[in-house]
Parts: structure tokens; sequence; C-alpha cells
């Protein structure tokens, strides 16, 4: 991509060819696999592109992503399109602003071309749970593509060079491993949060989606740095490490051996580790020993805080909203009209996967459960946090897979939530510890299908994580 980049700058020519390729398959993305809630559409496209050509040569060559063709998951804010967040409560949503990343990178030269699919309010490992239907997976439209962010990773798939998601357990992650592209989940506060749906606001991240290692650079680069806007955005702290041979390379004795992981993935694991080696590096197994407990504090965490962020969505300032369940008619006095109103928007514009994690949440958050539930999660998710810091006194990345297995069946796991649930048990434990992680494509099983592999850093390493993962393509 590095060299297209230089030939657009040169000739408009190449740059409308570019960016139209990527509209193409955008288009294709959502025809064939339901990846794409909206496109932009040519007179939109046209001025953006007219706006690029104009510029002198000295600011094209300052853009870092001029020309670069982008895609924008549907739960973050862009003032060009409708944000849906793959609900019919949201259904034609016109933002006013567009969010702080989504800016940067427009700055930055890149293209937005459409908002892609998601499952509804990012809830889900699947992507089946979107009101616009389900995404398929580009390697098998039997299968799904992962979620929450499955039409971004698709998209990318596909040939939509830079895509966004976001990444609360794994939203990011999980769906590159499906699909076979790098994606990447920042240090939480290195990107802004402005301007993306909260879902678990201790917990979610803007991340990206690219097939190039060194996009993802630029596009981090771009993106980051403090933002008024949001109070959780720090300077990012200088890693003068980057990667090396001689580093110390870890592997979690926990998830050593662990059930349910199918033998392609292991023995993907095992290779990667043996490519480290052969690079120089040092394999150390570092132990964890409270990520037992990963998936069950990631989700009391998230379903907590999802609870409180959704209770916005009234019909009252966001929304469609509803009057009654059955219809129009409205009896009562003004207290009993509204909170029937609440009652018939929220009830018929939630989905199910919606609906019960906002049910179990404010269960979690209720008088006499709390300290049960919510506060007992967040002093694991301390403890998990502190031996994240103890075992990068040891290595300097952690290996891991990022998935169990390769993407399964559509409606395979829609029955059986705790199942879908543990689809993210090897990424939310970054999230809970608020580290960088990064999904690397990393062959395939013998279905053809994609298996990725994740490296987890230090705060602020994204830069290490990349150049590893350069490293070991290159040997791989």
């Amino acid at each position: 991509m590095r060299k297209t980049v230089a030939r657009m700058r040169e000739d408009d020519t190449k740059l409308r060819e570019v960016v139209y390729a990527a509209l193409n398959e955008a288009r294709r993305a959502k025809d064939e696999y339901n990846a794409f809630i909206s496109l932009v559409d040519g007179q939109a496209l046209d001025e953006r592109l007219s706006e690029l050509a104009a510029l002198s040569a000295e600011e094209k060559t300052a853009r870092t992503l001029f020309g670069v063709p982008l895609a924008v998951k549907d739960n973050i804010c862009w003032k060009g399109l409708p944000t849906t967040c793959a609900s019919r409560l949201l259904d034609g949503f016109q933002t006013s602003y567009t969010a702080t990343v989504v800016e940067r990178l427009e700055n930055a030269g890149a293209v937005v071309i459409g908002k892609t699919n998601l499952d509804e309010f990012a809830f889900g490992s699947s992507n089946e749970t979107s009101d616009w239907g389900a995404v398929k997976n580009p390697h098998d439209p039997e299968r799904v593509p992962g979620g929450s962010s499955g039409g971004s990773a698709v998209a990318a798939a596909l040939g939509v060079p830079l895509t966004l998601g976001s990444d609360t357990g794994g939203s990011v992650r999980q769906p590159a491993a499906f699909c076979g592209v790098y994606g990447l989940k920042p240090t939480y506060g290195r990107l802004s949060r402005y301007g993306l749906v909260s879902f678990a606001s201790s917990m979610d991240q803007i991340g990206l989606f690219a097939r190039d290692p060194w996009l993802l650079r630029m596009a981090l680069e771009a993106a980051s740095g403090v933002d008024e806007r949001d109070a959780t955005t720090r300077e990012r702290e200088a890693d003068h490490l980057g990667f090396k041979t001689g580093m110390n390379i870890g592997w979690l004795e926990e998830f050593s051996g662990e059930k349910g992981v199918q033998p392609a993935v292991a023995a993907g694991m095992e290779e990667l580790l043996s490519v480290f080696e052969d690079a120089g590096c040092r394999i150390m197994q570092v132990s964890i020993p409270e990520i037992r407990h990963s998936t069950a504090v990631y989700m009391l965490t998230a379903i907590a805080e999802a609870s409180s962020n959704l209770s916005r969505f009234d019909g009252v300032n966001y929304g469609v909203r509803r009057r009654e369940m059955g219809g129009d008619a409205v009896l009562g006095d003004g207290a009993d009209r509204l909170q029937r109103s609440y009652a018939a928007t929220r009830g018929l514009g939630f989905g199910d996967e919606v609906k019960r994690r906002i049910m179990l949440g404010t269960f979690a958050l209720a008088e006499g459960y709390y300290d049960a539930y919510y506060l007992r999660a967040q002093k694991v998710r301390t403890l998990i946090r502190r031996e994240f810091e103890r075992a990068f006194d040891e290595v300097d990345l952690i290996a891991c897979p990022t998935t169990p297995t390769t993407a399964f069946k559509l409606g395979e796991k829609l029955a059986d939530p705790i199942a879908m649930y543990l689809a993210d048990m090897f990424t939310n434990p970054a999230n809970l510890a608020g580290l960088p992680a990064l999904s690397i494509p990393w062959g395939t099983d013998e279905a053809g299908l994609p298996i990725g592999m994740q490296l987890i850093g230090p705060r602020f390493s994204e830069e290490r994580l990349l150049e590893a993962a350069a490293a070991v393509e290159r040997k791989g």
C-alpha cells in the first residue's frame, strides 16, 4: 500500500482508480456478504476526491494516508452517513459530528467510503445480532465472520485497505482472525473514544483492520493523541525497545492445554513460537493465575456498564419513538404515557441479545448484588492487570491464539450464549488490563479457514507488536 499511496499523490487518475476500486469491493461485500449498512454516494465521493486532488504537492506529501479508502464501523460517528449501531432503534439517525479518530484519519488523507455492519450495539461475537441481518464470512458464506466488528473485517479481507472497528472484549481481533487479516486493539487511551457509541466505557477502544502492517502503523500514528473531548486519552509513552533479536516471548501457562482449542489452532501456536525462536528470541513460560476468571470478569463488567450506557436510548433524545407495544394509542396520565413509551421504544427497538445484557447488567448493579458480583469482578480485574505487569517484567511480548477455533457456522452458537462468550476467552484479558493486542493471520486449518495468532504487549507498545508481526511474516 505504501507504493500505491505514493502513486496516488502523483496521479489524480490513480487516486480515483484506487478509491472507486475499493468502493466496488465494498458494494460486493454489501451485496454478497452483507458487510455494509450504507455506502457513500458518488457525488459526495467525487467532492472528496476533488478536494484531495486540489492540494499542493507539499500538502499531499504531508498526508500520510493520502487517498487510502476507509470503511467505518456503524457505531462510530461520521456525519456523512447515518449511525445506526445495526439497531432499528436508531434507523436513519444522523449524527451532527464526526468521531475524533475518523476526523484525524480524514485529515491525514483517508477517504471514507461507507459504514459497516456489526452486532447490534456491538453486543455479540458472531455478527448475527444485527437488525440488518447476519454478515457472512468471505472464506465460507455459511460461517460467521466474527463479531462484533464482522463487517469491517470482511471489508478488509475483500480489499478495502483500511477499516475501523471497536474492541471491548475482542471485537476487532476475533473477526480479524476469522477473516484472515490483521486486527489491532490499541492501548486503552491511545485513541479517542469521542464519537464511539459506548458499550462498556472502561474497556471500549476503537481498533483497526488491514492486510498490511505498515498501513496499520500509519493509521495508528495519524489517529493517536490526546483529545480534550475524551478525558481517558493520554500522550503515548515512547516504546524504545521496538522488536529485536534476543527478546523474551512469553506463552501463558494457563492457556496451555486449554479445553476446546482446535488442534489446528494449537499447532499454529507451536509454529509461531518456533518462528520467534528461529528469529533469535527466547521463549519463556509466564503465569497469570487470575486470567482463568477473565471471561466471567469481562462479562460482569461489560453488561453492568452496558446497562447504564444504553439507558440513554429511550426514544426521546435518540432513536425511533414508539408509543405502545400494540399500536399508537396512548392511555393514562402523563407519567403512565411516558412509561408506556419507554417500554414500547426499548421493547420493540432492542434485539434479544441487547435486552439480555441490559437485564443481567441491571441485576449485577442492583442493591444487594453489587458487592457480590460487580465489585468482586473489579477486584479480580485489578489482580489480572497487576499480574500482567509482573509478567512484562520478565517478557517483552506474550503470544497466544486469538480464538480457540476457526470460524463456526452461522446459527451454531446462537442458542448457547455461554459458548458464544467463550469465543473471546483469549482476547478479553487485554481489554481488562487496558493493553495493546494484535491478531495476525497465521495460515489456515484443514477446511481452509483462517487461523489467527495474538500478540499482547505492555502499554503503548503497539509499534513493537507491529514490528514483531512483520518479522514473523517475513520468516514464517
